[in-house]
């Protein structure tokens, strides 16, 4: 792609008009993949043709890169290239890049159903400040973001609701080269959402309302809000406290959803209760089938059709 300037002239002036314009978390992951993927390669070029770009595809799935971060980083070239030919800095032309077979896909860390049953026993016996965003997780299939981030104010207990209005996390500034804690508004426009609180995780919660003494943050000591690195660790020293197989925290909103399809609730709904911004994120994630689901599904279908014949 012929440039009247180097691409890391173009992507430098794209990077300063996305400063102000998207989460700040957002502008530091695009500035990561500029410093350590685009820029080295890309910087001082001013024709990147198609077949560069499929080459660096290529090469950065070899190194063992996922195909999701691939994805990202061409998504950022894509960008870049697409505002340098909008303010005429270059001519415009269509990327198009295959992706190589992605490997076997890996199962989704989800607890067994003993597991699970052993976890929520332990968590709504004995609830405390600690262990409540475990069960905010399993129960309502927050994201670890949400969980820390959760204000009583957002709690509704005479309604029976939780209000998902925030996350909170760490993230790498590569222009001062530290990690910053943020807190923004959750992950995209539908994970801010309403969810139901159960009856157990109803109890559980009024019994920690009563023992903290700061009364903003459902998690920890509620004066502030619990960082997200630290509360993986209380998650894994709970699992092998309860010699339950470690499992990532995400697992727990894994573990929520499958439940869920698993005991016959619509995908639609499922969907919603994750935030997740269409059912096809939901339906790609969590619903496989298995050969016993199939049969049911034929032997249903058989059923109908013999009803529709008898009344012809």
């Amino acid at each position: 792609m012929p440039y009247t300037l180097t691409f890391g002239e173009i992507a430098d002036r794209w990077k300063e008009a996305k400063r102000n314009v998207v989460k700040h978390s957002t502008f530091c992951a695009y500035a990561f993949i500029l410093k350590n993927y685009l820029l080295p390669m890309f910087a001082n070029q001013t024709d990147i043709t198609e077949e560069a770009v499929q080459q660096f595809v290529f090469d950065k799935i070899a190194s063992g890169l996922s195909h999701k971060s691939v994805h990202d980083i061409v998504a950022v070239l894509k960008a870049i290239t697409k505002f340098g030919a909008k303010h005429r800095l270059c001519q415009s032309r269509d990327l198009e890049v295959v992706y190589p077979p992605s490997a076997a896909v890996r199962p989704l860390p989800v607890l067994t159903i003993q597991n699970h049953r052993k976890l929520m026993q332990s968590l709504t016996t004995t609830p405390t400040p600690q262990n409540i965003g475990v069960l905010l997780s399993l129960c309502c299939g927050l994201r670890i973001g949400e969980v820390c981030a959760l204000r009583w104010e957002q709690v509704d207990m005479a309604r029976r609701i939780i209000s998902v209005r925030g996350t909170v996390g760490r993230i790498y500034n590569c222009e001062k080269g530290v990690t910053e804690h943020y807190a923004s508004s959750p992950k995209t426009r539908n994970s801010v959402r309403e969810i139901p609180i159960s009856a157990p995780l109803l109890d559980a919660l009024r019994k920690v309302r009563r023992q903290q003494v700061a009364d903003i943050y459902v998690v920890g000591t509620g004066a502030t809000p619990k960082e997200p690195r630290i509360y993986r660790e209380t998650f894994s020293r709970m699992l092998r406290r309860l010699k339950i197989p470690p499992i990532v925290f995400h697992g727990l909103r894994h573990t929520f959803a499958t439940r869920c399809i698993e005991s016959g609730c619509d995908y639609k709904t499922v969907s919603v209760l994750l935030g997740h911004s269409n059912v096809a994120t939901t339906l790609n994630l969590y619903v496989h089938p298995n050969l016993d689901q199939k049969k049911r599904c034929l032997d249903r279908m058989n059923k109908f059709l013999r009803l529709e014949n008898h009344q012809e």
